[in-house]
């Protein structure tokens, strides 16, 4: 499936207003330290982005300094204020690390 159409039919099944609301609640949740309510919403975050990895053909490179970050992309594409959460933060350190494992 191509990034535009995994991108449209993310934005079909989940309106904007939704999206905007996950988001939101999962921010809430990380600054008030809920982790009852952060597991759950990490868990529909963490659903949606098993689809996006599934449908882009997602394979870790043996390469990780080519590591192909488009699941990421197209997660910020649909939910752009996903880049302020930890959530996003914790995917992007685990790409930074793979990286510099590779380096030494």
């Amino acid at each position: 499936m191509s990034q535009e159409d995994i991108i449209n039919t993310i934005k079909a099944t989940y309106s904007r207003e939704v999206r905007k609301n996950l988001i939101k609640a999962i921010i809430q949740s990380e600054k008030s330290k809920d982790s009852q309510m952060m597991d759950k919403q990490y868990k529909i975050i963490n659903q949606i982005f098993s689809y996006v990895i599934k449908e882009s053909n997602w394979k870790i490179s043996q390469n990780s300094n080519t590591l192909d970050t488009k699941p990421l992309e197209i997660m910020l594409e649909v939910f752009p204020k996903l880049s302020s959460t930890k959530w996003y933060e914790g995917q992007n350190i685990n790409l930074k690390s793979n990286r510099n494992k590779d380096k030494n």
